[in-house]
C-alpha cells in the first residue's frame, strides 16, 4: 500500500518533522570545533543576547573587549520577553566562563567598533547554541561565513520545535532589525 503525503494526518506529519529535527540537531551538535585559531578569553558580563564582554587572558588579562558574535541576531532586549531572553540564556552558557574566540577573515570590528566572533565553550559554538535554542537566528546580512549552514540548520530545528521566537503562543513578530528600525533608541 501507497502512502500519499497530503493524506498523511498532520498529527502524523509534526511527528516525522520533530523526528527530523531531533535527527538534525544530533548532527549540528556533533560536528565538533574544526581546529580553530583565535585567542581565548573570559567572560566579565553579557551585554545582550548576542554581544559579550570579556577580558583577555596572560598578558591581556587587565583588558576589556565588547564581543558582537558573529552570524547571529538576537532580539534586542527592548524586544519582551525575547531580549532578555537571549540575554540570560548567553548568560547561562558564558558568565564566568573561559572561550575561545573565532574570527572570521574580512574585517574584525563592527561599525560600534566591538570584536566580530565567533565563541567556543568547549567543543559548543556559542553562537549555534542560542539559534538552536530559539533564542536567535542567523543573521540575514551574513553572507557566507564559514558556519551559515550550521546556523541555518539549527534555526531549522528550534522553528520545527517551536523553540522560543519560533513558539506560535508567543512568536517574535519583528527580526531585531526591523524592529529597531521602528523603535530607534
Amino acid at each position: 500500500m501507497r502512502t500519499n503525503l497530503p493524506t498523511v494526518g498532520l498529527r502524523w506529519r509534526r511527528a516525522i518533522a520533530v523526528i527530523m529535527a531531533i535527527a538534525l540537531g544530533s548532527l549540528v551538535t556533533s560536528c565538533g570545533r574544526e581546529s580553530v585559531t583565535g585567542v581565548q578569553v573570559m567572560v566579565n558580563r553579557v551585554v545582550s543576547g548576542n554581544t559579550i564582554e570579556v577580558r583577555g587572558t596572560g598578558a591581556e588579562a587587565k583588558r576589556l573587549e565588547t564581543v558582537r558574535l558573529l552570524g547571529i541576531e538576537a532580539p534586542d532586549l527592548r524586544q519582551q520577553p525575547w531580549g532578555l531572553q537571549a540575554q540570560e540564556a548567553l548568560a547561562q552558557l558564558v558568565v564566568g566562563q573561559s572561550l575561545w574566540l573565532e574570527f572570521e577573515a574580512g574585517e574584525a570590528r563592527d561599525r560600534l567598533g566591538r570584536l566580530l566572533a565567533y565563541a567556543w565553550r568547549g567543543e559548543v559554538l556559542v553562537n549555534e547554541r542560542l539559534v538552536f535554542e530559539g533564542r536567535a537566528m542567523p543573521a540575514s546580512r551574513s553572507g557566507w561565513l564559514k558556519y551559515d549552514r550550521r546556523l541555518f540548520y539549527a534555526q531549522e530545528r528550534a522553528r520545527i520545535l517551536q523553540l522560543g521566537i519560533w513558539n506560535p503562543q508567543q512568536p517574535m513578530r519583528l527580526r531585531p532589525a526591523e524592529f529597531r528600525r521602528q523603535n530607534p533608541a
